[in-house]
């Protein structure tokens, strides 16, 4: 999730494309939240890592 973001950031930066770097964006955060839970240990989605 967090390189499916990066790569909308770096698309929606040379096309100029707002919305796809409004979605990078948001993809990288949700992307680090759930490998930092993952990482504490605490389980995401009944698991213990997300992917």
């Amino acid at each position: 999730m967090i390189v499916l973001g990066i790569i909308l950031l770096v698309i929606g930066f040379v096309a100029s494309i707002g919305a796809l770097w409004t979605i990078g964006i948001i993809l990288v955060v949700i992307g680090a939240i759930l490998w930092v839970l993952g990482a504490v240990g605490h389980e995401v989605g009944g698991r213990r890592h997300y992917w």
